[in-house]
């Protein structure tokens, strides 16, 4: 991977931005923080950011061939 492919892999995004990328609210994601069970997130102070090869990962790691699997 060359530096601009990192660069973009690892850009922070903001609340808003994951939650349109996701297609869910910004509260979905603060409930989500809350109980462990959304995107790994950054805190920033206070401000909360999420790497974009992150929201990639969880996306992955939501991906199923049946609907009788397990998370």
């Amino acid at each position: 991977m060359d530096r601009n492919t990192e660069r973009a892999a690892d850009r922070l995004l903001n609340e808003s931005e994951v939650a349109q990328l996701l297609g869910v609210s910004r509260s979905w994601l603060a409930k989500s923080r809350l109980i462990g069970s959304g995107p790994r997130f950054i805190k920033l102070g206070r401000s909360v950011r999420y790497h974009a090869s992150a929201i990639a990962d969880y996306v992955r790691s939501r991906s199923r061939t049946s609907t009788s699997q397990l998370y």
